[in-house]
């Protein structure tokens, strides 16, 4: 999902929890933990850069600058220890209600994000606890999670449980429109799966994940932003793995379903193929989203000649009473996701890729129509990386 009016600068854009649009290209830029029931042979050192950037009916908003390192090494022979960190450098502007840009800022700047896990593997089991930190001048984040699995006699089903804490502290005391002092937020997770190998060309993997929140989910840089103190999820994920042997190419798909007691209802459906030719391989991907607007979500007003009429709309939000938002992330839109990545074996050991993201988000691409009055969104995000196992 998808978003400061004083002088030159403004405050945060509150990343740790309020994503922008494409910017989990960003956060995800970094090696997987899914690997088997056994400790890693070889330590992997990864470097990656990303930029992204978006923009609205030709107006460039949010640049976002993000080196990032990531480095796995085990540890004897039963255990492993991951770490990873990320700068993000964030420039740009924010409207603050809807895509109005006459009430846009001017926005700087870095967050400074890092991770560790620890893992302990057994004959056919791992245990796993993690710690992970977040932090910008005006939004601190702390996470801490434990993850079992393990595999059947004939490791060809694998199950998975894990929970998680997260707890983050708001304090935007001089740059928001909406001041937010000291404000704080829980969220506790669980989660279950299976992972089951069904042929020698096929994996299949289902995830349901109950998420539990409570505190503050205002965005303190929105005027009218009122929202419940408590926002409790539903993710269910299924994901199908398929070898195609005539073309020796690797189809990567799946499908999340979304839920949350804001009233969000979303559907994501992903698609990748992997094609190896030599050093090469190649990894197109597209994905298409779409989600329903909050219960308290409300529309901007338009003129007669469908454009934002400005005071009508003021005055609209100034008549709601109790929760409202005119967070554009929370309105009713379907965006579309192309990707292209590369990468080529230098070594044995070392590769290097690239990766392209194009994103396009706008209310008449939700089947069925979405909220009423949004400029379309685009965003492009550039990924480049070095890995190399020693």
């Amino acid at each position: 999902m998808n978003d400061q009016t004083h002088h030159n600068t403004s405050g945060s854009v509150l990343l740790a929890s309020l994503m922008l649009p494409g910017l989990a290209t960003l956060a995800m830029a970094l090696p997987s933990d899914a690997r088997a029931e056994a400790p890693p042979e070889k330590s992997t050192l990864s470097l990656k850069y990303g930029n992204y950037q978006d923009s609205e009916s030709g107006w460039t908003r949010v640049t976002v600058n993000a080196p990032q390192v990531y480095l796995m090494t085990p540890i004897g022979e039963q255990w492993s220890v991951e770490a990873s960190g990320v700068v993000d450098s964030v420039s740009g502007a924010s409207p603050r209600m809807h895509t109005l840009r006459s009430g846009a800022s001017r926005m700087e700047d870095d967050r400074k994000a890092g991770d560790v896990k620890v893992t302990r593997y057994f004959s056919r089991a791992a245990v796993s606890a993690s710690f992970a930190l977040s932090d910008e001048h005006d939004y601190t984040s702390k996470a801490l999670g434990l993850q079992a699995r393990w595999s059947s006699d004939d490791n060809n089903r694998t199950w998975t449980v894990g929970t998680g804490f997260s707890r983050d502290r708001i304090d935007n005391q001089s740059n928001g429109v909406n001041t937010a002092i000291n404000q704080r937020k829980r969220v506790n997770e669980i989660m279950g799966g299976v992972t089951q190998v069904l042929t020698a060309s096929d994996i299949v993997q289902f995830n349901l994940t109950r998420g539990m929140g409570s505190g503050y989910f205002n965005d303190p840089y929105k005027l009218f932003d009122n929202r419940p103190d408590k926002r409790n999820t539903w993710i269910g994920l299924a994901r199908w793995n398929h070898h195609i042997a005539s073309l020796d190419t690797t189809a990567r798909t799946s499908y999340r379903y979304y839920s949350d007691t804001f009233g969000v209802r979303a559907h994501t459906v992903d698609l990748e193929l992997v094609k190896a030719v030599g050093p090469w391989t190649f990894t197109p991907g597209v994905r298409y989203y779409m989600q329903s607007a909050a219960s308290f979500y409300f529309d901007p007003v338009l003129d007669s000649n469908g454009n934002y009429n400005t005071a009508a709309t003021m005055q609209r939000a100034a008549g709601i009473s109790g929760y409202r938002s005119a967070d554009q992330r929370l309105s009713a839109f379907g965006a579309w996701n192309w990707s292209m990545k590369v990468a080529y074996a230098l070594s044995k050991n070392t590769t290097a890729d690239v990766k392209l993201d194009l994103y396009r988000q706008s209310s008449s691409l939700r089947i069925g129509g979405g909220s009423p009055g949004l400029s379309p969104m685009n965003a492009r995000t550039i990924q480049v990386g070095l890995t190399h196992q020693f």
